[in-house]
């Protein structure tokens, strides 16, 4: 089995499309000068140390371990997975060829690369198990998911979508970058240990994400989404538990809910949409003279899908798990009492790192 690697573009996503549209991954690191001549671990040592010379020595060595992995331990057909801040869903690809440095590049931080297929780019993060979902949710921007069979996991989703959970892998010894690269021990000690330096809000968002999808279920999706509704002022009809025509919640503005704009919503809490539930939420308008739809797809949309959906972004809104997390988040203040009893959240302050 080839190895399983995360690579992040960047810590806001600024590098996602431009990862996914040329087929690549990595960039970052604009200080850093072309590490194609660097053959051991020890010469990117001497490169990060030139280049961060005020830094720390767990800075020093966090980094030189991720810059070396990029450098020589990603290799072609390795699996490249890379989380989308930018849609909030996952990307898989498979590593076409290793590091080069595209000194032509005229923007810094988009030189340092690997050449990917990108064969899977929008696997909603609803999909992944929380365990797994931890592992991903590292603040290092490269490194190797070791832990809880996750090799074979994320080999699953590129394949099927869906994670079959370690407990179905238990018992498997799946060839990972960790045990391929047995020799490389200074390695092991950071980028294959993503779960040392987790990214504290995603795992949040992950944690809020999974409570959401267990006590909202079914019909109790569409209870949470006229709440969130209501509370963003509108006056809202929940259609009963069982057959709905195509009509979830029938939502306006005004005391009566009559004034416009006039919304019907489509809520499905289960496994990926297709396009006849697209197709039934336009006739469903049509028929009932609805100015919007909001189709709330938990479990993310089919390509035909999402490509019936281009055209109607004035009309049709979508809502996946991330988006039903993020207005979660905006009127969480103003939701029914029970319902943040269901979920219930404290905010904090801590102080940001910029990252790197």
């Amino acid at each position: 089995m080839a190895n399983a690697w995360v690579i992040r573009s960047g810590r806001h996503g600024e590098r996602d499309q431009w990862a996914l549209v040329n087929g690549f991954s990595g960039g970052g690191w604009r200080e850093v000068p072309d590490l194609g001549p660097c053959a051991s671990r020890e010469d990117v040592a001497k490169v990060v140390e030139a280049t961060w010379p005020g830094a720390s020595v767990g800075k020093r060595h966090n980094f030189t371990g991720q810059l070396w992995a990029l450098r020589s331990r990603i290799r072609p057909k390795d699996l490249l997975v890379m989380p989308l801040k930018t849609t909030k869903q996952i990307a898989f690809g498979r590593v076409t060829s290793g590091y080069h440095y595209r000194a032509d590049e005229a923007e810094a931080d988009r030189r340092h690369v690997v050449t990917v297929d990108w064969q899977r780019i929008d696997l909603p993060r609803a999909a992944v198990k929380q365990d797994l979902l931890f592992t991903l949710g590292s603040a290092m921007s490269i490194f190797a998911p070791s832990k809880n069979n996750a090799t074979a996991r994320l080999e699953h989703l590129l394949t099927y979508g869906t994670d079959p959970g370690n407990a179905a892998l238990s018992g498997t010894t799946p060839k990972t970058a960790a045990t391929s690269q047995a020799s490389d021990t200074a390695a092991q000690t950071d980028v294959d240990e993503p779960e040392l330096a987790a990214d504290i809000e995603q795992v949040a968002l992950d944690q809020i994400t999974a409570r959401i999808a267990e006590e909202f279920a079914g019909h109790d999706l569409a209870t949470l989404v006229t709440a969130i509704l209501t509370a963003e002022g509108f006056h809202c009809t929940l259609a009963p538990p069982g057959p709905d025509g195509g009509i979830d919640i029938t939502a306006g503005r005004g005391p009566l809910g009559l004034d416009s704009p006039r919304l019907l919503a489509q809520v499905k809490s289960g496994s990926q949409i297709g396009s006849p539930i697209v197709a039934q939420l336009h006739g469903v308008m049509t028929t009932h003279g609805a100015e919007q739809g909001l189709l709330v797809a938990w479990g993310g949309l089919t390509k035909p899908a999402r490509d019936t959906l281009k055209n109607q972004h004035l009309r049709v809104r979508v809502w996946e798990a991330a988006d039903v997390v993020d207005a979660v988040l905006r009127t969480y203040d103003r939701l029914p009492e029970e319902i943040r009893a269901q979920v219930p959240l404290r905010r904090v302050w801590m102080l940001s790192d910029a990252g790197f």
